[in-house]
């Protein structure tokens, strides 16, 4: 059976736009914090994810974002309700516990994304083609 991160601290700086947690049981977790867009972007929600493996969604233009809610879930997860309308992402410990731990690699990573595809993160460079 695999160990549930339970954060002893959860606590959203609205000004920055960032997400402070800590956990008891990890001596360097003091400090880790999560940015809106990172996790906007990163949301485990099948918008983002797909449904299945290559069915990815890249994010674009999301450098703005804002959490506009937090919601606790049970005793297992936030559900985060961003300015952009996005909600659907459900963020239990572990996975908040991997993003905070992993965030430098994790955002790296979507950078390079964005730059493999000619994507930005802001949303006054996204270009919206007219259907006829």
């Amino acid at each position: 059976m695999s160990t549930t991160h339970i954060p002893s601290r959860i606590k959203f700086h609205n000004q920055t736009q960032r997400l402070e947690l800590a956990w008891d049981s990890d001596a360097n977790s003091d400090g880790l914090f999560l940015t809106a867009e990172m996790l906007r972007v990163l949301s485990p929600s099948a918008e983002v994810r797909g449904h299945g493996k290559g069915n990815e969604v890249l994010q674009v233009g999301k450098k703005e974002v804002r959490i506009s809610k937090l919601e606790p879930i049970g005793n297992y997860a936030l559900k985060i309700h961003f300015d952009d309308g996005h909600d659907s992402g459900l963020y239990d410990w572990n996975y908040l516990h991997q993003m905070a731990h992993n965030s430098a690699q994790l955002w790296q990573e979507y950078l390079d994304k964005l730059a493999s595809e000619g994507k930005s993160r802001d949303a006054a460079q996204i270009q919206f083609k007219a259907i006829d």
